[in-house]
């Protein structure tokens, strides 16, 4: 490992490599002037094991040399001796506010210098092996978050799946869905994991219709009552398919299911919840749904355009939905009309 000797009287550093010589592993630079010594540090900052500067030198002191070389980035943990011929508490003191590791008075005993930069140095070492072992840790650690992931977005695929069985319609609506949630929940300035998360969860919103008959599931026209409160029912259906799992993922999936079909006044379904009683999830994915389904073709309806949409939105604002979301939403106006052009390029 390097070592960087920095004095300004060369005679000094001369007799401070002299007694750094026997010291293994040990390849000390030399520097009279401070601002040299300072881009040598920057350069090698990986190399280097410790640094032994003067405290008296023109220009630039010694414990302007150690907040300096601390600002570097990787700097923190490196050894810095201060080496002086003043013994003052005072002096001292600083040195170690300002981040000094060790002092050495003058003259140098050579014995003591190769003594205390040995175990600096096996300091210094013990100290890289350490990230070293941290980062194989994050590593591995990145390795397994990402399996796990993995076998979430498989679970939804699975689960998806089965429900275009049963709805020509799901995999385009829910991979559209997923989209719109994801810009609003990044709008509304959430997290990016969790706006990962959301939107991966939405979607399985409407998994409960794999349940839902398919006489009333793919009837082309308006349904009667009865029909939809069978319809309705999807959304708890879809919880208790959700239900119990250690994912993270699938539990919020299963509280955006049960919920999406709430009403920011009340009037909504399974449970007639309000307001922010209302999970932020389902809130979110509430608008992200009702505007694909208005904005797509359906056997009992066209495509509504992206005008009658907007103002449908602001008019449900504080009825039908949460005003933050519907604000978010479009905020991203543009994003939200380049995804519904792609949308209708790729059905052409």
């Amino acid at each position: 490992m390097r070592a960087i000797v920095l004095d300004d009287a060369e005679l000094n550093n001369l007799l401070m490599l002299e007694a750094l010589r026997p010291v293994v592993d040990c390849r000390p630079e030399s520097f009279t002037r401070p601002a040299d010594a300072l881009a040598f540090a920057a350069a090698h900052t990986d190399e280097i094991g410790v640094v032994l500067t003067d405290y008296e030198m023109p220009g630039m002191d010694g414990l302007a040399v150690i907040r300096a070389l601390r600002a570097l980035p990787g700097f923190a943990h490196v050894p810095i001796v201060m080496v002086t011929s003043f013994d003052q508490r005072a002096l001292r003191r600083s040195a170690l506010e300002a981040g000094a590791t060790d002092f050495v008075n003058k003259p140098c005993d050579p014995v003591e210098i190769r003594a205390r930069v040995t175990n600096l140095l096996a300091l210094r070492r013990a100290h890289k092996a350490e990230q070293a072992h941290a980062a194989r840790l994050a590593q591995e650690v990145a390795a397994a978050v990402a399996l796990v992931e993995a076998r979430e977005r498989e679970i939804v695929t699975v689960l998806m799946r089965a429900a275009e069985h049963r709805d020509t319609d799901t995999g385009d609506h829910v991979a559209r869905v997923a989209n719109y949630t994801n810009l609003i929940a990044e709008a509304l300035g959430l997290p990016l994991e969790q706006c990962r998360l959301i939107s991966l969860a939405s979607t399985m919103h409407d998994v409960g219709k794999i349940a839902i008959p398919d006489a009333i599931l793919l009837k082309p026209g308006p349904l009667t009552s009865e029909e939809r409160r069978e319809m309705e029912r999807h959304a708890e259906r879809g919880a208790r398919i959700l239900a119990n799992s250690s994912s993270d993922v699938v539990r919020l999936a299963a509280e955006i299911a049960v919920s999406h079909h709430e009403r920011w006044d009340g009037e909504g379904y399974p449970n007639g919840l309000s307001g922010t009683d209302i999970p932020l999830p389902g809130r979110i994915v509430a608008v992200a749904d009702v505007f694909d389904a208005l904005t797509s073709d359906r056997p009992y309806k066209r495509a509504w355009t992206l005008e009658a949409t907007h103002a449908f939105l602001q008019r449900e604002a504080g009825a039908h939905f949460d005003p933050a979301v519907v604000e978010a939403f479009l905020s991203r106006w543009d994003a939200v009309a380049d995804l519904v052009g792609q949308a209708v390029s790729r059905a052409a």
